[in-house]
């Protein structure tokens, strides 16, 4: 019996998967061969999609949607680690280095992910000097973003909350006529990203949106200028 959040392979499947990010620029016949063997599937909010200590099998690109990335403290606490949109890949690392998950990986909204064999993934970046780049350039990313985070550890909680709005917007922000929106999420995972209280978060996002500088509906946060909240860091 077909899974029935797994969408038979077609002509807009084949479209989703090469239109992500990473494939851009690459020689046709190499996405060809790199994107044979993956699956597109439709997943509901909340589902995990990978577990910490799995082995990794596959990779995964996000063609619709959003996933968070969790891990546990020493106390047993949840914490968000990033948050992932369209055009983001993740489980990159374990087929690389050939290890258990080290987090896990669960959807937010209803979302459409793409898992490549890792095996496909391999040789795409043996045989491709470009996907090697691109995946270098991603980890960089990832990695300055970190690095500002964790500078921002010790400052107040408004400076602290709107550098989370700022991290979103830079990893997965889309340009808006008002602005730049970004997903809005959940006060649990900016508490859990930003490691403050959930009632704290709440009060400096009332805060924000009564100085104007976010806006926000049921499913969309909109950052109107990001200098504006970029001066609220201190």
């Amino acid at each position: 019996m077909q899974d029935r959040y797994t969408a038979p392979r077609d002509s807009r499947d084949s479209s989703l998967i090469r239109s992500a990010p990473f494939f851009k620029d690459l020689p046709d016949a190499a996405i060809e061969k790199a994107t044979a063997h993956v699956v597109i599937r439709n997943h509901p909010p909340n589902q995990v999609i990978l577990l910490e200590n799995d082995w990794g099998s596959s990779v995964y690109f996000i063609l619709e949607g959003w996933v968070k990335i969790r891990t546990y403290n020493l106390d047993g606490k949840e914490v968000t680690l990033n948050i992932l949109g369209k055009g983001e890949l993740f489980g990159e690392m374990a087929p690389l280095d050939e290890v258990p998950r080290s987090t896990d990986v669960i959807t937010l909204v209803p979302t459409i992910i793409g898992n490549m064999p890792a095996q496909d993934f391999v040789q795409l970046l043996n045989s491709e000097p470009q996907s090697g780049i691109r995946l270098a350039q991603l980890m960089a990313r990832r990695l300055r973003q970190v690095n500002r985070r964790l500078r921002l550890r010790e400052s107040d909680s408004v400076s602290r909350v709107a550098d989370i709005l700022l991290f979103l917007a830079d990893g997965q922000g889309k340009l808006a006529e008002q602005g730049i929106e970004i997903p809005n999420l959940p006060h649990r995972e900016l508490s859990s990203l930003s490691g403050l209280a959930r009632e704290t978060v709440t009060r400096v996002l009332s805060k924000l949106e009564k100085k104007g500088l976010i806006q926000r509906d049921r499913e969309i946060l909109c950052i109107p200028n990001l200098d504006a909240l970029e001066r609220m860091l201190v």
